[in-house]
């Protein structure tokens, strides 16, 4: 092959080589010497200009990255148009200060969150609970099964032309269904610790992978804790949208204590869910008091 510049998508690195899809090929290249001491590191999702010798069918170099339009600390990814947040309606049982985290840090970075509440086959009725709180909150919601069939097409369909980043918690079962969105995947999956009830770690690598024609997803290491980079006790309402709706007396109100607060009144009246609000306070204590 000539030493043409061709460009591609990193979706997968591993032992130093980054993997580049181009022309329905995957081309395995090292990073140039000089690319390396521009301190650049790469991500999965990256678009990259690549260079392949003559002499060689499928080992390239990598020249440039191309310009992000996003970019997730956790996992490190890149240029993703949605994120879809696995919880389990139990084992493992939710943790919902952790599922707003993750909301936050993929707005802040404009990719748009779906929430996806698995597992619903355990317990459908909290499911659906749980669902209508954040779907009241402004967020899409699917409930999903890898034993309900309906709800696997529902993950198709959200799925469909875009470039999506799985992501949440160990255990909570996001390999098993991209396993039956693809059979043949075959992605490593973990069974939950009976003793603490919490997920193995099974994903080692971020790797994109084309799930279904033109459609990547990225299947991530589940994680037991998120930070909120970037974020501080003044913004942090930024990113709970459903207070845009209320006007409180002094401008620079963080809804907390302050007299004449409207979001207040609204969680009273229910306008706005009760338990996204109490997450909301239990992150800003943790800002308040130099958690991060």
């Amino acid at each position: 092959m000539e030493n043409n510049i061709e460009n591609g998508k990193i979706i997968k690195i591993l032992g130093g080589f980054y993997y580049i899809y181009a022309k329905e090929r995957v081309i395995e290249c090292r990073a140039r010497g000089s690319f390396r001491n521009d301190k650049i590191k790469p991500v999965v999702g990256d678009i990259a200009d690549f260079r392949v010798p003559e002499n060689e069918k499928n080992l390239g170099y990598l020249e440039k990255i191309h310009k992000r339009k996003n970019y997730l600390i956790r996992p490190p990814v890149s240029n993703i148009d949605q994120s879809i947040v696995v919880f389990a309606v139990e084992s493992p049982n939710p943790n919902f200060i952790l599922l707003d985290k993750f909301l936050i840090n993929s707005l802040k970075e404009n990719i748009e969150p779906i929430i996806c509440i698995n597992k619903i086959d355990l317990d459908e009725e909290k499911a659906v609970e749980i669902g209508k709180s954040y779907e009241k909150s402004g967020f899409k919601v699917i409930l999903t099964s890898k034993h309900m069939d309906e709800t696997i097409n529902e993950i198709k369909k959200v799925l469909k032309n875009k470039t999506t980043v799985f992501a949440g918690p160990s255990g909570t079962g996001k390999s098993s269904l991209l396993n039956v969105v693809k059979p043949g995947l075959n992605l490593k999956t973990g069974e939950i610790s009976r003793k603490l009830k919490q997920g193995k770690h099974t994903t080692r690598h971020v790797e994109m992978i084309e799930i279904i024609k033109n459609s990547w997803v990225v299947d991530t290491a589940g994680f037991s804790n998120l930070n909120l980079k970037g974020i501080d006790k003044y913004n942090l309402k930024d990113y709970y949208y459903e207070f845009d709706d209320y006007y409180c007396k002094f401008n620079d109100c963080i809804h907390n204590k302050e007299p004449g607060c409207q979001v207040r009144k609204a969680v009273e009246k229910n306008e706005i869910s009760d338990l996204r609000y109490k997450n909301y306070l239990k992150m800003l204590n943790e800002l308040t008091e130099g958690v991060y």
